[in-house]
């Protein structure tokens, strides 16, 4: 590993002496973002809005960079920030970085160089004095969060079965809840509870039922290797103590002949007890899934009016291509409308949730175009909801794949898919952001957007009006919450496949998103003395510094 350090005095002074001593509770994550963005979605419900006000559609042409960091070696940079009291922090592929949030500048580095796998990474947790984050060979990590000192790590899963680890942690009370990445191999997937002290195992939810489960019995042949996958974070509801969690596709993803039923538990939601990990209810969106249409998109927790009476509600836009709304409470199906217009493998949801499916969409030798394509309507791009607005914003894609499956026999831990997808060249696929009513359903404004598309980018909105995404042609974008009108835009010179966050230091509100290869920091135009031209502090830190940096 190499870590890298600055004096803990200096520290203090960049963000506070008493910012330095704080302990992050379990109560601060629950008050949801302010100043402070303590999640990956910001607050355990995933709405991902954030309480500022002082960014708005009147002033937020006025957004400028404040600052810049260029990560070392990063290339697609997928980690959404979480701030405390001045300190960003951010993930790379089996490393992570504290930053001064008002300037970038860098406060400590972690990498561990022990890691034998590399692959992306979402993002951190952060729990009392410790941050956490996840190694791509499925190590949870604990640093002190001040000095970025190594507290213990803690292997919760095996490479050598398929898998990897790309999520960002979730803590819950004294718990950090993780899963694994890899259900395109052939691998089984789960849920894990590790205790933040030490790491110990608290509880693990497999979601592959055993032989001889509840479940068990929809599956045909590959069980031990059907896949169910876990690679994006959860939500969470204190009142009711209870997880909700999506899983991925079924193994192998486009070969359906040897694993007959619906194969639970995948392209499901599992609601599952924070303190046992036992299973409270499930609701599978695509049974025997043959497109790889994971239901890995944010379950969005809201309590809304519904039909005219109050009901507290899980909001899923699935990949694909309906937009759910489910009794968050019991599990009851309550509502599925369509998310995209290309969409014809089913012809609707029937009153017990199942899709009523349109015949000769599955994956053919010779080819089969199906709709939506194998990226789905939407996919982990972060959904965000305004309450005061009443409008929950879901980055959507129009497109259609040919579907293909394959003859071969199928071979777990491989990277055998049994078959695969793409769009026809003539037939490529436009992104949108949509604005949705959730209590219908209905489509309230959408944004076009141009370009390739090839964006992963998704969505943070504010309690001022506005509404921040990436757009595929390498934008940040800002628009009003309430209309959809463009305000603002920024562009970065490069992809973007992360979703944007904001926060306040010393007052002053900002919109942070990484790029591909650096984190960007935007705040509104400061006036400066004698007519000078405001300044944006860049940072490169160096391939090399001492022993420390490689």
């Amino acid at each position: 590993m190499y870590r890298s350090v600055l004096p803990v005095a200096l520290v203090a002074a960049m963000c506070g002496a008493s910012a330095a001593h704080a302990q992050v509770t379990f109560e601060d994550i629950l008050k949801g973002p302010g100043a402070n963005w303590l999640t990956y979605a910001g607050d355990y419900q995933a709405r991902r809005n954030s309480s500022l006000t002082q960014i708005t559609p009147q002033n937020v042409a006025s957004l400028t960079p404040k600052w810049v960091y260029h990560m070392p070696k990063a290339d697609g940079l997928r980690t959404s920030p979480i701030v405390y009291d001045g300190v960003m922090y951010v993930t790379n592929s089996n490393e992570i970085r504290a930053l001064d949030a008002r300037s970038g500048r860098l406060i400590w580095a972690f990498k561990e160089e022990r890691a034998k796998k590399q692959a992306v990474n979402r993002g951190a947790a952060i729990l009392g004095d410790r941050v956490f984050f996840v190694t791509s060979d499925i190590y949870l990590v604990a640093l002190d969060r001040r000095t970025g000192a190594l507290l213990w790590e803690k292997k919760y899963g095996d490479i050598e079965e398929g898998m990897f680890a790309s999520a960002a942690p979730l803590a819950v009370k004294d718990r950090l809840i993780v899963g694994v990445a890899g259900g395109d191999t052939g691998m089984r997937g789960y849920i894990t509870a590790l205790a933040a002290a030490d790491g110990h195992e608290l509880w693990k939810t497999n979601t592959i039922p055993s032989k001889g489960e509840p479940g068990s019995e929809s599956w045909g042949n590959y069980r031990e290797y059907g896949g169910g996958a876990t690679w994006l974070s959860g939500t969470y509801d204190a009142e009711l103590n209870t997880l909700y969690w999506a899983t991925g596709n079924a193994w192998p993803d486009f070969y359906g002949g040897d694993r007959t039923g619906d194969n639970l538990y995948t392209c499901s939601l599992l609601a599952l007890d924070a303190d046992t990990g036992k299973m409270k209810w499930y609701f599978q969106f695509t049974p025997h899934d043959t497109h790889d249409w994971d239901a890995q998109a944010w379950p969005v927790l809201l309590d809304i009016s519904f039909h005219g009476k109050p009901r507290k509600v899980v909001v899923h836009a699935n990949r694909n291509g309906f937009l759910y709304v489910l009794d968050r409470v019991t599990g009851e199906y309550l509502q599925a409308t369509r998310l995209v217009e290309k969409l014809d493998w089913a012809s609707g949801i029937d009153a017990k949730g199942r899709p009523v499916l349109v015949p000769d969409k599955d994956p053919s030798p010779g080819g089969t175009r199906a709709c939506p394509g194998v990226r789905g309507a939407t996919n982990w791009m972060s959904p965000s909801y305004n309450a005061a607005i009443g409008l929950l914003y879901v980055v959507t894609l129009e497109e259609c794949d040919v579907y293909t499956s394959s003859a071969k026999e199928p071979e777990p831990k491989k990277n055998f898919a049994g078959g695969g997808a793409g769009p026809k060249p003539s037939e490529p696929g436009q992104f949108f952001l949509r604005a949705y009513e959730p209590a219908t359903g209905q489509k309230k404004w959408e944004y076009p957007m141009t370009g390739p598309g090839e964006s992963w980018s998704g969505t943070v909105s504010t309690a001022g009006g506005v509404v921040f995404f990436g757009d595929d042609d390498g934008n940040l974008v800002a628009v009003d919450g309430r209309t959809g009108n463009h305000l603002w835009h920024f562009y970065m010179g490069e992809g973007l496949t992360a979703s944007p966050i904001s926060y306040a230091v010393n007052g002053k509100q900002y919109v942070a998103i990484a790029s591909a290869t650096a984190i960007f920091s935007f705040g509104l135009f400061d006036p400066v003395p004698n007519g000078e031209a405001p300044k944006v502090t860049i940072t490169t830190e160096p391939q090399t510094r001492g022993s420390g940096f490689k």
